[in-house]
This record gives structure tokens, C-alpha cells and sequence, in this order.
């Protein structure tokens, strides 16, 4: 039976028993679903995915963990009447606060908002045990069983414990020093520090915009003829974006997110996973050139990526979880250094043709995190449309000058 606690970094991300942080996967389709071939699918995806028959207990013990539930319920799916082409994102927006707090139900569910010929289809998880290739997974496994409900998929195992990424030169009795050295350091930091009540206090948003295929084959043109990649010109042109807009207020840095099975290769593509080791990229100062910050970037990611020791970190990590609860609320109270999270998933891969309907587009994920600098921008590529989802809280980032930062970010990226 699996029973493991949650990583540092998924402790990170569930936060506290009380305090949802979801993300929301969206696909618009044309054509026909049927709700019982709907309800299959599900129960197979959950036969699937070790995470999704298990519940988070975190009373039990010192720390929470997952256990398996051996009488959870199907993922459940709710369905809503399609009336407008935004009822996707509303939907997405009250879903961000649904709780995933019955024992008995699984930590995630499926809204099928239902039209005519359109409908959208909304995966919700708990970012504790989910990234963007998580999303991505399960909507190519839904529409693959609702399109041949006859579709296989093959169970895996789950891991123990971030100990199962060691390598096997790794040496644990000099490592262990050295993570009780940082964990001393973070005790003194915190403790200095202090306690902030710095909260957001405004309502989260997520401002959305998609552009053709057209606009989209621009950008990439672009970045083919500067020797540059589409991420490097999204960093640049959005940090570039908060300094015309916010001036000295701006930070000139970006976090990214990297998919973690580029570095451990026992996390399947097709498994479900929460970790995404992140970088920090920034502006060079004196120099506003949009395509020289492009190519000093994609040389800085690709630096900062060879040097990741993703599974040392995992590990190290777990020697931090007597200050995760300090480190969660210095995430609530602190602006930090940066700009923007900013999440490029690039293209995704999933057929758009199929038996009884058509993947007419793919939405960038949605999360509205807790933390008081939740600027958050996802990106996704499909059928050669680039997508982009701005989120954060209006108290921290009021809603009328994210607009304007991203309208500034996209004019950069196409002029």
C-alpha cells in the first residue's frame, strides 16, 4: 500500500489542509461526447496513476503525507451547460478554490462544459501533485479513451521517497552534513527575518489571451533568425515589459520552471509528477536591446540547466522540513526578487483529429497562488497558436497594469 510523506516541494505547493492552490488544465472540442464514455475513461486514468487513489492525511503524523485510499471514489466529473466562449475561464476561476477535502474522493475532478457542437473540458488537481507535463498526460489520455474507450494504458509504481533519484555515486554521509549546515543557516535566516503579516488581500485573475497561427509563425521566424529560442524572446520581451511599464518598480528577473524528467529519467513523461526545478534569469543592466537580453538569456538557461541537480535537490529538500511552514509564509509576505514566474510549456502533443470530435485549441493551465508576488505566465503552443495566461492578485499586481504589461510584452514580441 502506498504511504509516503510529501516532498518539501510538494509540501510547498499543498500549503496547508485549508488553503487550495489548483491548477486547471482547459481543451475546447468539437463534436460529440458521450457521459458514459466519459465516466470509463476516468476510471481507467485512475487505475493509472498511483496519486489519484490516494488522499492527503496530515493529522496522523508530524508532517503530511499520501496514503492510499482503498475505498476512493471515481474522479468525479461535473457538468455544466455551455453558454458563452469565456465560460472556460470563469469556470477555471471558481475552481481555484475548490478544496479537495473528502477522504473518500480523489485529488482531482473533471468539468465537462457541455454545448451543442462545442464543449471545453477542465482537469482541476492540487498543484502539490501535479506540473504542466501532468496536465498535459491526462488530457491526452482522456481524449484517447473517449475516443477509443477500448484504449489501454499501463499502470506504474509509485516511489518511496526522494531517495529512490540518488545516484549511485552519491555520497550520502558528506551530503548529510552539508544539509544539516543549510538547514542550521535556514533557521538562523528565518529568525532574522522575522515575521511579516504582508498578506494579498485583493481577488486573484488570470487575463488570457491567444494569438493565430499567423502572429504566432512571426514569432518564431524571429526567433530562428536571431539563433535564439522562443523562451529566451518571452523572458526578455515580458521583463522588458514590467520595466516600460512599472519603471524602477521592476525587478528585471524571471523564474522558470523546468520539466523535472529532463534531468531524472525515471519520472516517466506519462507519470504524475509535482516538482519542476526552477532558474532565475535576468535583464543584463545598461543595455535595452530586445534580441541582445534574448541571446544573453538562452546562453544563461542553457548554463543554469546543465549545472541543475534536480535529484540532489529533491533530496536535499528533505532535510528542510522543519522550516517549510517558515518558507510558506515568507512566500505569503515577501514581493521577492522577481518579476514574474514564468512557465513555457512550448508545443503540445496531442492529436487534434479524432473519430467523433476535433481538439480545436488548448488553453494555457491556470493556478492563482497564495503568495504575494503570485505573477504567474504560462505558455503553450498548439496547432502553431501561441497561448498565454497572465495570473496574480490585484492587491500585488492590480489587473489594469497587468494588462498593459502584457499587451506591452506581446507588441515587443511581434514588432
Amino acid at each position: 500500500m502506498m504511504k509516503r510523506k510529501l516532498m518539501m516541494v510538494e509540501r510547498i505547493m499543498y500549503v496547508d489542509s485549508k488553503t487550495p492552490v489548483n491548477c486547471v488544465f482547459t481543451v475546447r472540442i468539437k463534436g460529440r461526447i458521450d457521459k458514459g464514455d466519459l465516466r470509463s475513461a476516468l476510471v481507467k486514468i485512475q487505475q493509472k496513476h498511483p496519486l489519484l487513489r490516494v488522499k492527503i492525511d496530515h493529522t496522523t503524523e508530524k508532517y503530511p503525507f499520501f496514503v492510499e485510499e482503498k475505498e476512493i471514489q471515481p474522479i468525479p466529473f461535473h457538468v455544466v451547460e455551455r453558454k458563452t466562449e469565456n465560460d472556460w475561464l470563469n469556470e477555471s476561476r471558481n475552481q481555484w478554490y475548490h478544496l479537495f477535502e473528502d477522504d473518500k474522493k480523489p485529488l482531482a475532478k473533471v468539468i465537462w462544459i457541455r454545448g451543442e457542437e462545442t464543449s471545453e473540458i477542465l482537469w482541476v488537481m492540487p498543484h502539490c501533485i501535479c506540473d504542466g507535463t501532468t496536465g498535459v498526460t491526462l488530457m491526452r489520455e482522456i481524449l484517447a479513451l473517449l475516443d477509443d474507450p477500448s484504449t489501454q494504458l499501463n499502470s506504474y509504481q509509485p516511489f518511496n521517497s526522494a531517495d529512490d533519484f540518488l545516484p549511485a555515486d552519491f555520497n550520502l554521509k558528506k551530503k548529510k552534513r552539508t544539509a544539516r549546515f543549510f538547514l542550521m543557516m535556514a533557521k538562523l535566516f528565518f529568525l532574522i527575518q522575522g515575521k511579516s503579516k504582508n498578506r494579498n488581500l485583493g481577488e486573484n485573475y488570470a487575463i488570457h489571451r491567444k494569438l493565430n497561427a499567423v502572429v504566432s509563425k512571426k514569432i518564431t521566424e524571429k526567433c530562428k533568425a536571431n539563433g535564439i529560442s522562443v523562451h529566451a524572446l518571452l523572458c526578455s520581451a515580458f521583463m522588458q515589459a514590467f520595466k516600460e511599464i512599472q519603471g524602477n518598480q521592476s525587478k528585471g528577473k524571471v523564474i522558470s520552471p523546468v520539466d523535472v524528467r529532463h534531468f531524472i529519467p525515471e519520472i516517466k513523461q506519462d507519470h504524475i509528477f509535482a516538482f519542476a526545478p526552477t532558474v532565475e534569469l535576468s535583464l543584463k543592466k545598461g543595455n535595452n536591446d530586445l534580441m541582445d537580453h534574448a541571446k544573453q538569456i538562452k546562453k544563461d538557461l542553457v548554463e543554469k540547466i546543465e549545472k541543475t541537480q534536480a535529484r540532489e535537490l529533491l533530496w536535499m529538500g528533505e532535510n528542510m522540513h522543519p522550516v517549510v511552514e517558515r518558507m510558506i509564509s515568507m512566500l505569503k509576505s515577501s514581493k521577492g526578487g522577481h518579476d514574474i514566474t514564468l512557465s513555457n510549456m512550448g508545443r503540445i502533443d496531442i492529436p487534434s483529429e479524432y473519430r467523433n470530435f476535433t481538439l480545436e485549441t488548448i488553453f494555457s493551465p491556470t493556478v492563482a497562488f497564495p503568495w504575494l508576488n503570485s505573477n504567474t505566465l504560462v505558455t503553450t503552443t498548439y496547432n502553431q497558436e501561441m497561448d498565454f495566461t497572465f495570473m496574480s492578485n490585484e492587491n500585488f499586481l492590480p489587473k489594469e497594469e497587468a494588462v498593459k504589461i502584457k499587451n506591452k510584452a506581446i507588441e515587443l514580441l511581434t514588432s
